[in-house]
């Protein structure tokens, strides 16, 4: 099994964004949801997610989230972090999430489709003694039975062409890709060059059809 980034930095990277979300909440009274918006536009959310050492392990979580402000164009005094000895739920929820995206290796941003912080947050009390895969079965639980659209019809759609269309521009057959987009076969399982003739003819890269 394959992770976002080597485990070795996963403590560090859970106790920074606890740190982060708790100095959002308690030194810059914002809300976690407002923040995180801010955090995935700035591109940050990206590096931190792939592991960058700037991020994980660089900087402490006042110095994440003024960086993440900064970029956005917001300046804010660096205040004093005002910490508790007890990991309260502000804590817990940058924690948690930073261990639900090293796991499932989503990006903060598809991640934030289908559940907010506030959501991460009424999930503390059932969920903050039991262990971290009990939280991320929960949220991949959720995440399926959203039953979005793959990502194939997506960037089919978004192309302008029919399945009938991409089958014939493509080579892949027509039942196959309607299975793809039904979730009866999984794309992430097809051959290389099934996946590179449908990138190809939508203009795309491969990593865009790729399921989560």
């Amino acid at each position: 099994m394959t992770y976002a980034y080597d485990e070795m930095y996963l403590e560090t990277a859970m106790n920074n964004l606890g740190d982060t979300m708790e100095y959002v909440s308690d030194n810059l009274r914002m809300s976690k949801d407002e923040f995180m918006s801010l955090f995935i536009a700035s591109g940050i959310a990206e590096d931190f997610g792939n592991g960058n050492p700037a991020y994980i392990m660089g900087m402490s979580g006042a110095e994440l989230a003024n960086a993440v402000l900064k970029s956005a164009g917001i300046k804010r005094k660096i205040l004093p972090v005002y910490s508790s000895i007890y990991k309260a739920a502000d804590y817990w929820c940058g924690w948690i999430l930073a261990y639900y995206q090293w796991r499932s290796k989503r990006p903060f941003q598809n991640i934030m489709r289908y559940i907010s912080m506030k959501d991460i947050e009424l999930m503390y009390a059932i969920y903050h003694e039991a262990p971290e895969e009990k939280f991320y079965d929960t949220v991949e639980q959720m995440i399926k039975e959203t039953k979005e659209p793959t990502r194939l019809q997506v960037m089919r759609k978004q192309y302008g062409i029919t399945q009938k269309e991409l089958a014939n521009k493509s080579g892949v057959t027509l039942r196959s890709i309607q299975m793809y987009e039904q979730r009866n076969k999984d794309i992430n399982k097809a051959s290389l060059a099934t996946v590179i003739s449908l990138a190809k003819t939508l203009g795309c890269k491969i990593e865009d059809l790729i399921e989560y």
